[in-house]
């Protein structure tokens, strides 16, 4: 089963990911943890290259960089994980690319779509958790300084509209969470939803 964790930098996933992780393997299941870009050599390469390189990176190239280090990530690692019987847990995964170089950027939804579709290998989260925070207080939050934090107030307003988008289209799958509360009452949410998908953890 893949559970991926999306949202704005700041929102918590990470706290998110491994609170959930725990409690998990505190019940005896099988986890693996995978962060985007990241997680193999090529990635975490193509993510020193898109998040902390003074060069100038199209919108175009841009989605491609993500989804080759995605494409490397689903081939290496979560499939293998995956079909060793593990609950796989994802720092964010393909709807990153449909948020941030889809609405963010304005690329044609079609076209990122599709190549999302090409690096995935048709893999689908069974359950995604957006974590929801206005714009000013994930930036408060963040307080990173990478190249996708420097595009500005409207462009993360447009991604978090991007991610209300997929969240309408794709209810059975994608779950808003408003993560203005607490890490242990976003946590509380997110369990409830993951044990209505695994019956056994009730």
């Amino acid at each position: 089963m893949l559970i991926s964790f999306e949202g704005l930098d700041g929102c918590g996933k990470s706290t998110q990911v491994q609170l959930l992780a725990e409690r998990l393997q505190s019940l005896g299941y099988p986890v693996r943890i995978f962060r985007e870009p990241g997680a193999t050599p090529l990635s975490e390469y193509i993510r020193q290259l898109l998040l902390h390189t003074e060069m100038e990176i199209s919108p175009i190239a841009e989605m491609l960089l993500f989804n080759a280090a995605r494409a490397q990530l689903v081939h290496s690692a979560i499939r293998p994980a995956l079909e060793a019987g593990a609950i796989v847990l994802c720092d964010r995964f393909d709807d990153s690319t449909t948020a941030y170089q889809g609405y963010g950027r304005g690329l044609p939804l079609a076209v990122v779509l599709q190549c999302n579709q090409i690096a995935t290998d048709g893999l689908k989260p069974a359950l995604t958790f957006v974590l929801d925070v206005p714009v000013e207080l994930a930036l408060q939050r963040s307080q990173k300084s990478d190249r996708m934090e420097q595009a500005g107030l409207l462009f993360f307003e447009r991604v978090r509209w991007g991610y209300r988008e997929i969240a309408l289209r794709e209810p059975d799958r994608v779950i808003c969470v408003d993560a203005t509360y607490t890490p242990d009452e976003v946590h509380t949410t997110i369990w409830h939803h993951v044990c209505r998908r695994l019956p056994s953890l009730l």
